[in-house]
């Protein structure tokens, strides 16, 4: 069973170092976050979306894809990995 305390403690201080322009360690946060939870959506979402600032377009599309897997209706998710296409050169 998945430490909710503990992926959420690395989720809260991923964010902060997001917040502040520490996207590397901001990865490193949301990482240890699905390492922990593999069916944390908002690990996932929030991983992808660090991954596609820092311009790691392939891994950010994987982490998209597992987040559109884990909430199929999720328009958020949806449009995260549409933009994460797009960056990539995959669609207009």
């Amino acid at each position: 069973m998945p430490d909710h305390q503990e992926r959420d403690d690395h989720f809260d201080a991923a964010n902060a170092q997001f917040a502040i322009g520490d996207h590397q360690a901001a990865i490193t946060g949301y990482r240890r976050c699905v390492e922990l939870d593999p069916e944390f959506f908002d690990g996932w979402h929030a991983l992808g979306m660090a991954l596609m600032k820092t311009e790691q377009l392939t891994e950010a599309i994987g982490c998209g894809l597992q987040s559109t897997t884990l909430r199929h209706n999720d328009l958020l998710a949806w449009t995260a990995l549409s933009q994460m296409f797009m960056n990539n050169g995959q669609i207009a």
